[in-house]
């Protein structure tokens, strides 16, 4: 599953399929962006994938006129998208077992189609701009 989610609104938008994620699945999320968005400029935020960095993906961003916006490697807490995954796993993966492939995707496709509806407030402060932040103390890192 391959998804973006609108920082402004909170709604998600969703590529899914039943295999990896490749360069062609970020296309088609980039094609369903601009479609969904006509007219209307958008920065997509991405971590340091290689499919999401090759040139098939860079040109179409081009064509859509979508900023593509690479986050540092290892900085998952700064993309909204890590926190959306990290909850949906909570909700519907934690400590439950799904005897096939189809009830497994249906416990994720059923929270996701939720986000917006019975998860509003926990989407309201887990998806927002506040981050740790640091003043001029030495912090050490081992």
């Amino acid at each position: 599953m391959l998804g973006a989610v609108d920082f402004a609104t909170k709604q998600l938008v969703t590529v899914t399929n039943a295999t990896y994620i490749t360069a062609t699945t970020v296309c088609e999320l980039l094609r369903l962006l601009a479609s969904q968005h006509p007219g209307v400029p958008i920065t997509l935020v991405l971590d340091n994938a290689r499919y999401q960095k090759c040139a098939l993906v860079q040109d179409l961003a081009k064509q859509f006129q979508i900023e593509l916006l690479y986050l540092p490697a290892y900085s998952p807490n700064l993309n909204l998208i890590e926190r959306l995954w990290k909850y949906v796993k909570k909700q519907s993966l934690n400590g439950k077992y799904y005897a096939t492939f189809e009830e497994f995707q249906a416990a994720i496709l059923g929270c996701l189609n939720r986000i917006n509806t019975d998860y509003r407030d926990d989407m309201k402060t887990l998806l927002t701009r506040n981050f740790q932040l640091f003043d001029k103390r030495t912090f050490l890192a081992a």
